[in-house]
């Protein structure tokens, strides 16, 4: 399997990243998730890109620059309906009434996924309380109680999962690059005892693994990717497409959450404030891990494989 980027997929990653660095730059990013910011995504070709002729592979890519700039929103349900809908996703537990819905004061649907069914629910007839303190201060989430006698059925809910771990993985994998990139140049510019901080034997540690990391996410990330656009393979390794899945969402995820850890202890008392994008991409990492399986699901899977 050769993970390497094309010339055509590396001109689409310098394509969105170019892109969003003009679009979306910090500040714009903290306003948080609007239907404008939809718009433009959209008219960018990020929610079309499969009804377009690109591939999963190509998707992951896209996705990868999304968690570069930690792009807000309910960016995977909406790619997966692909229809201009800003579509969220919920994972309904076996005889649970109500569930957390993020982003619902902006979205057209909400899909339910039930077991091996899947619902979809026109998102502005269902409401509830807002949290005060969300998680993800970019993140709104929404206690609601879903509709009496809601029946999940008629769609294929594993392959939804597994696309959108993919993607969602593909997501944290960017955070965890861009963490690493921002910890580096923090340690190149900020001196202590005379020295940069990068230049002692602590901090090269910490950044070589948070380097590690990404790169250990990535070709599974790849993989991944590759599995969803060549399910024949799945023919030579049986469970190889679930196993990849599982492998990328848990160490994207993994990558994320201890590279925005790092990223705190890296930047020191400044990686406490708000003003350091770190703790942006750190809770962002923290929900993310939640969605589309969690580590544990995904961990007790890759047991049951082996």
């Amino acid at each position: 399997m050769n993970l390497d980027l094309t010339d055509d997929q590396i001109a689409l990653r310098d394509g969105i990243r170019s892109l969003l660095a003009g679009r979306f730059g910090a500040d714009r990013i903290r306003a948080g998730f609007d239907r404008a910011l939809f718009a433009e995504l959209a008219e960018a070709g990020v929610f079309s890109l499969i009804a377009d002729g690109f591939t999963w592979s190509d998707a992951v890519i896209v996705f990868e620059q999304l968690g570069e700039a930690c792009v807000p929103g309910p960016l995977v349900g909406s790619f997966l309906v692909g229809d201009g809908r800003i579509t969220g996703v919920v994972e309904r537990a076996a005889g649970e009434s109500h569930v957390t819905v993020e982003h619902l004061d902006m979205l057209d649907a909400l899909v339910v996924i039930d077991g091996p069914g899947m619902a979809t629910l026109d998102a502005t007839t269902i409401s509830g309380p807002t949290s005060d303190w969300p998680l993800d201060p970019l993140t709104p989430v929404t206690r609601v109680a879903l509709p009496a006698g809601l029946e999940a059925s008629g769609a294929d809910a594993a392959e939804w999962m597994r696309r959108g771990a993919v993607l969602t993985a593909a997501f944290a994998l960017g955070m965890a690059q861009r963490l690493t990139e921002s910890s580096v140049a923090y340690a190149k510019e900020r001196n202590q005892f005379d020295r940069p901080i990068g230049s002692f034997q602590a901090i090269k540690h910490v950044l070589a693994d948070m380097a590690v990391r990404v790169e250990i996410g990535r070709a599974a990330v790849y993989a991944a990717g590759a599995y969803l656009d060549a399910p024949e393979l799945e023919s030579g390794e049986p469970g190889g497409l679930a196993r990849a899945v599982s492998v990328a969402k848990v160490m994207a995820g993994e990558a994320a959450v201890r590279n925005g850890k790092d990223a705190v202890q890296v930047h020191g008392g400044m990686g406490f404030t708000w003003e350091v994008d770190v703790h942006l991409y750190l809770k962002r990492a923290w929900v993310l891990e939640t969605h589309f399986g969690g580590v544990d699901a995904h961990c007790d899977a890759l047991v049951a494989l082996i």
